[in-house]
């Protein structure tokens, strides 16, 4: 099989499905992105290890990394390796002394994941044919990519009445409350402000 390394090019509001995120996988070494349509909560999974916050207490994921750390388990890639009925089917390559163990995955699970465990995401030449698209201003579902790539997630005017000060304080309260995208919008206003 003929592996294709691919990156995390965003997240966004989907386009195509109320409620939804499309998160934007790109070939590595191309031009093609792959959209997947996932859920908030696997969006917010993502974004958190993107954005690179820490949760006061560990999410899903985090426990799955801690369990699997503590028993000498650990990811080396995360394989996309079927499309169907607009469902894409992922493989965990997991390790332990010496012995590979292939687990089937949601894809959203496995991104997330393979950000914690930071090992690579493949695909598969026929997923790429299947579902890769050119990502251009003409396109009617992907309008504004990747222009749009993590606006929800980045978003600076709504902030701008606030102090740092008062910033600092929003954040805190927000990683408290686990409330990560807000945290992760208040986060990057205060990096702009002190650039």
């Amino acid at each position: 099989m003929n592996k294709i390394r691919l990156n995390i090019l965003g997240l966004s509001v989907s386009q195509t499905q109320s409620g939804a995120y499309a998160l934007v996988l790109s070939e590595k070494d191309g031009k093609l992105r792959i959209p997947v349509i996932i859920g908030a909560i696997e969006a917010r999974a993502i974004a958190i290890q993107m954005e690179g916050l820490n949760p006061p207490r560990p999410l899903t994921h985090d426990l799955f990394v801690s369990l699997s750390s503590a028993f000498g388990i650990y990811i080396s890639e995360v394989l996309i390796y079927k499309l169907e009925e607009g469902i894409f089917y992922s493989k965990l390559y997991c390790i332990q002394n010496s012995k590979e163990i292939q687990i089937d995955a949601r894809t959203s699970d496995a991104v997330a994941l393979a950000l914690r465990f930071k090992c690579p995401i493949y695909t598969t030449k026929e997923i790429l044919d299947k579902a890769g698209i050119l990502l251009n201003p003409e396109s009617s579902i992907f309008q504004g990519y990747p222009e749009k790539m993590s606006s929800e997630f980045n978003s600076k005017n709504e902030f701008e009445k606030y102090s740092i000060e008062k910033l600092t304080k929003m954040l805190k309260k927000d990683i408290t409350d686990e409330n990560y995208e807000m945290a992760s919008k208040i986060r990057d206003e205060i990096k702009r402000r002190k650039k």
